[in-house]
């Protein structure tokens, strides 16, 4: 009976992680709504996710608006990049689609405009984990994310079932909306964290490692 009510054991753990999901999930919510700040947003997301849900270490709050502020700049300039090229892919889906209703064969291109607007958005996903693991220049972020995304397909492809399935789990329950955002981050974390791991130092997989460990011991 004592095991049952122990803080340390299995249930409580998950349900800790569940609560932490949730709160991480409105902070990403609230930071989303001036637009804006998206990109700092999931950067920070991102952090706190693999520094605290996944590793335990610090708190969600001050690891969260750590990241936000250190982040700010470089996610902001990314975000609005990758936004103002997304946004293009949807209204090009648009027009084509209006063209396809109105019979024209060349409005099948619709479907092309969509793909692309996933591409990138999983394309996103990486941008912005990088930007909240390691420093670079933006040019360097968007480049090495990108060369990781088409180096390591097999994985893109998953994180983009992975996406597509999120989003339509959103869509069929949008009350879900108050924590998939950092379930969906902390799976992203497990995928992208082992393609990250493939183009770290020995010394710098081995300095992770013992971060980890120490916290754990």
């Amino acid at each position: 009976m004592g095991e049952l009510f122990n803080l340390d054991n299995k249930f409580f753990q998950i349900i800790g992680k569940g609560v932490d999901c949730a709160a991480l999930s409105m902070l990403w919510l609230i930071c989303c709504i001036p637009l804006v700040t998206a990109g700092a947003a999931t950067s920070a997301l991102y952090y706190a996710v693999n520094k605290v849900i996944r590793h335990g270490r610090g708190y969600i709050w001050s690891e969260y608006w750590h990241a936000f502020r250190v982040n700010f700049k470089q996610s902001t300039l990314a975000w609005l990049i990758i936004f103002a090229v997304q946004v293009l892919m949807l209204v090009d889906s648009y027009v084509m689609y209006q063209f396809a209703r109105a019979g024209e064969k060349s409005g099948v291109l619709y479907i092309v405009f969509l793909i692309f607007f996933v591409l990138i958005a999983v394309w996103s996903g990486y941008v912005f984990a990088y930007i909240a693991r390691f420093e670079n220049s933006l040019r360097r972020v968007l480049k090495n994310s990108a060369f990781m995304a088409i180096a390591n397909m097999r994985w893109t492809l998953v994180i983009i079932v992975l996406y597509v399935a999120t989003l339509l789990i959103l869509y069929i329950v949008p009350p879900f909306i108050v924590i998939f955002p950092a379930v969906y981050t902390l799976v992203l974390n497990h995928i992208i964290e082992k393609i990250f791991r493939k183009y770290m130092t020995e010394e710098d997989a081995a300095a992770e490692d013992e971060r980890n460990r120490e916290y754990f011991n």
